[in-house]
């Protein structure tokens, strides 16, 4: 069940592992696991403080944020540079994660492959 101080802990774990180089999904979906949490419910906490996390990175970027707005109305043109140049990094990433969709979440949001990572392929 999820209580208060259950979801003070998954919070504090994101915000934690949020800036890390690692996982905070993986950390969140093996708390969430080992807490013994299930359900609609955890999914929609974990969906909800992931949102929180983008808005505290877009708090942390917000002049670049700005000045990308501010780019699509022809007022900022280094803000309107960095749209186009994040839109087409972000553009193979998308590509990719929709061709590979059914295979991320078959190996990247499975509890077993989590707490026990296997070679992806074998040499």
């Amino acid at each position: 069940m999820m209580t208060p101080s259950v979801a003070l802990l998954l919070g504090a774990l994101e915000g934690l592992t949020e800036f890390l180089p690692v996982s905070s999904t993986g950390h969140l979906i093996l708390a969430s696991h080992w807490l013994g949490l299930k359900g609609e419910a955890v999914k929609t906490f974990e969906v909800v403080i992931q949102a929180g996390a983008m808005i505290a990175v877009i708090g942390l970027y917000r002049h670049s944020v700005v000045a990308m707005v501010r780019g699509l109305f022809g007022k900022d043109r280094a803000g309107y540079r960095l749209l186009g140049l994040l839109l087409r990094s972000f553009l193979p990433a998308a590509i990719c994660g929709i061709a590979t969709h059914r295979w991320i979440k078959e190996w990247l949001f499975n509890i077993g492959r989590i707490e026990r990572p296997q070679p992806l392929w074998k040499a």
